[in-house]
């Protein structure tokens, strides 16, 4: 099978097992012809089952938050890297960051680390929304408001009692740019504190509706 054939039969840089297997049936020893793939790098493994096309293959560059959603689910991105998706914080982050409903879990791959944490399922269930791609597929990740709402609750370490605690974390801790924080939603923070229920994100939604309302 020479390469052109190789991304013809498959369409995406990202893809399973068995879109795998079906290019290359025509091969006498099919998982034998995989295996020669993987050693040339004309494939990468990232987890058992999941796939991206090497870089001398990739047409594109491959997303890191559609493979976050495949690597283990259900879960979505949110926490540190939603944050820093959204403009929220500054600095990049290497780890994909998601929340599930499932085990907390961590996966080392050839192209990158993916952590999952574990929140309450009606927490799970509120605040995501969903991306289109320019090939008609799509990614779930946490809205702003879910994703800094996700991280405060999993910084148990933090001293978080007031809002003047909570206001000096979100701009010196995290690096929250204030423009960003003092235009969410103090409705959807106060939706999510209650699926949560939790004190410091109710506190959150209190922070936001008296900053909106220009009191600083």
């Amino acid at each position: 099978m020479t390469n052109t054939l190789l991304t013809k039969s498959i369409p995406y840089e990202e893809f399973d097992y068995q879109t795998l297997l079906d290019s290359v049936r025509g091969y006498a020893q099919p998982r034998m012809k995989i295996s020669g793939m993987l050693a040339k790098g004309d494939i990468i493994r990232v987890k058992k089952g999941l796939y991206i096309l090497g870089e001398t293959l990739r047409r594109r560059p491959f997303c890191r938050e559609l493979l976050a959603n495949l690597v283990y689910g259900p879960s979505y991105v949110s926490l540190e890297y939603a944050l820093h998706y959204h403009g929220l914080t500054p600095e990049r982050v290497e780890t994909v960051t998601s929340v599930t409903c499932g085990r907390s879990r961590t996966f080392a791959s050839p192209v990158g680390t993916f952590s999952y944490r574990m929140i309450p399922l009606e927490a799970f269930r509120t605040g995501m929304d969903r991306v289109e791609l320019d090939d008609g597929r799509s990614f779930l990740i946490a809205i702003p408001e879910k994703a800094l709402a996700d991280r405060i609750v999993a910084d148990r370490g933090a001293g978080i009692s007031t809002q003047k605690n909570l206001h000096e974390y979100l701009l010196t801790d995290l690096r929250i740019d204030p423009v960003i924080l003092y235009g969410l939603d103090p409705a959807r923070l106060t939706e999510i504190a209650g699926q949560y229920r939790s004190r410091r994100v109710k506190l959150l939604a209190d922070l936001i509706t008296r900053l909106g309302k220009g009191a600083r």
